[in-house]
């Protein structure tokens, strides 16, 4: 029998290396820092596109969709866990963190931008093998294939239990915010369902950049000759800028004369400025003056009236960064490392007294999205009792007929009007000042005399303000 004739072998598709796409790349590295070191992505991002930047792999179009990329896939976190899980074959918890990351953000490019879906999930792949290996990105195609097949819309209807079956479920999937926290700020707004989703709706925008001119150092005008610079809605002081840019290369800011602050952290700074009291008006104390924003506004508008500000910060690196902030104020100041509830001056020793206190910073949740899956309800446990400790000794500190504000960027319920309740009633020689009137022009306040600052009804990062005078 004649042997048959072999049929020749096809050549081998030669391999191709992946293609390394820097933008990308960044914001994988980004995820990863959050999620590893529990870092913040405002403070990883930056030093992150400055390094891009310097070595001539970035633009300004570059920058702007790294930072949607990062920023958009950790607001939408839980949403898009929830696509993810309806598309793979084992539960969420199995699949490795670096893999997870990849695919959150090939899912953030197919449901959240407009990138098309064929370049989000080759973009996606190529990310894979770079950052994976083959072998993973087998797998990330294989999801992200799935996830194609519908839209955001689509895939809501699928993986979001309806509304009238379980209300916060549904809110906590479709606007991708933790179901406790969900409940906190329903609790915290009250009112019916529209108002709700306003709230979560906002929190899940890109915030704008808002700049501080500081009084004496800067004027608003100076900050507006700025590339699409607009002032603030409340402060006199401030001005946003609307298409994002380097705040670090504003002349103003960069000299220390101005700074980036939100607006809703202007507003408190202003109301304990000029609420009234009885006496004199000569020193005033930042009992939590870290990282330095409120208590560089407070020691301008001090100096205008001079008056002395006295920082306080219990962390030393955080004084530091206070310091900083308050390097070159026109009046005096001082800036110290102390723990404000042990604190080392004498009862009585201010006529102004601001405790902006350590809290779940579910007000904050625009700028630090990652902070809601990062919090749980039991912190309040390890905040609660600090938070008392440093109202009380805010009272202690401040002089008969002087004023404390107490400020959280949280407007949890716990937080804020139980702590101002139980710290009141062992103070009993005291009094809730309305706080409206010192906010002209802001709607929507309430019926006082606290105040509560909303994303969605004021543009600001969620503040709770009440100021209290201690009476005789």
């Amino acid at each position: 029998m004649s042997e048959q004739p072999r049929r020749p072998r096809r050549p081998g598709k030669p391999y191709r290396r992946p293609k390394k796409d820097p933008v990308r790349v960044l914001a994988f590295e980004a995820l990863r820092a959050v999620d590893e070191r529990d870092a913040y992505a405002n403070l990883v991002l930056p030093p992150l596109l400055r390094k891009a930047r310097e070595s001539g792999d970035f633009d300004a179009r570059d920058a702007a969709l790294a930072t949607e990329l990062v920023y958009g896939t950790l607001r939408r976190q839980g949403t898009y866990d929830a696509v993810i899980a309806a598309c793979v074959d084992r539960p969420l918890r199995e699949v490795d963190p670096p893999v997870l990351d990849v695919l959150s953000l090939g899912v953030h490019q197919l449901l959240g931008t407009r990138i098309p879906s064929h370049a989000a999930v080759s973009a996606s792949v190529e990310l894979a093998r770079v950052v994976l290996g083959d072998g993973r990105a087998k797998f990330v195609n294989a999801v992200l294939r799935k996830v194609a097949q519908d839209d955001l819309d689509g895939w809501l209807e699928r993986v979001a239990p309806p509304y009238d079956e379980d209300p916060e479920d549904h809110l906590a999937v479709v606007h991708s915010h933790p179901r406790w926290v969900v409940s906190a700020l329903w609790d915290s707004l009250g009112g019916g369902r529209a108002g709700i989703e306003e709230l979560l709706a906002a929190d899940n925008e890109r915030p704008e950049v808002t700049l501080v001119a500081r009084p004496g150092r800067a004027t608003s005008d100076e900050l507006l000759g700025e590339e699409a610079a607009v002032p603030g809605r409340w402060s006199p002081y401030a001005v946003r800028m609307t298409e994002g840019g380097e705040p670090g290369a504003v002349t103003a800011v960069r000299e220390g004369r101005a700074g980036v602050q939100d607006e809703g952290s202007q507003l408190v700074a202003l109301a304990l400025a000029n609420a009234p009291l009885d006496g004199p008006d000569r020193r005033w104390l930042d009992g939590c003056a870290g990282p330095g924003g409120k208590a560089a506004l407070l020691g301008a508008l001090a100096a205008e009236r001079g008056a002395f500000l006295l920082a306080s910060e219990k962390q030393p690196h955080r004084a530091g960064l206070v310091a900083r902030a308050l390097d070159g104020n026109p009046g005096p100041y001082q800036v110290i490392a102390a723990d404000g509830t042990r604190p080392p001056w004498r009862p009585g020793s201010f006529d102004r007294v601001l405790v902006d206190v350590p809290c779940t910073g579910l007000g904050a949740l625009r700028r630090r999205p990652e902070a809601r899956w990062r919090r749980r309800p039991e912190d309040l446990d390890g905040f609660a009792p600090l938070q008392r400790g440093l109202l009380s000794s805010a009272l202690e500190a401040v002089r008969p007929g002087g004023v404390v504000g107490y400020a959280t960027c949280s407007p949890h319920l716990a937080e804020t009007r139980a702590v101002v309740a139980d710290v009141l009633k062992q103070h009993p020689r005291t009094e809730l000042l309305d706080a409206r009137p010192l906010l002209p022009g802001v709607p929507d306040l309430g019926e006082g005399p606290d105040v509560q600052l909303w994303p969605h009804l004021h543009g600001t990062d969620a503040m709770y303000l009440a100021l209290i005078r201690r009476s005789g």
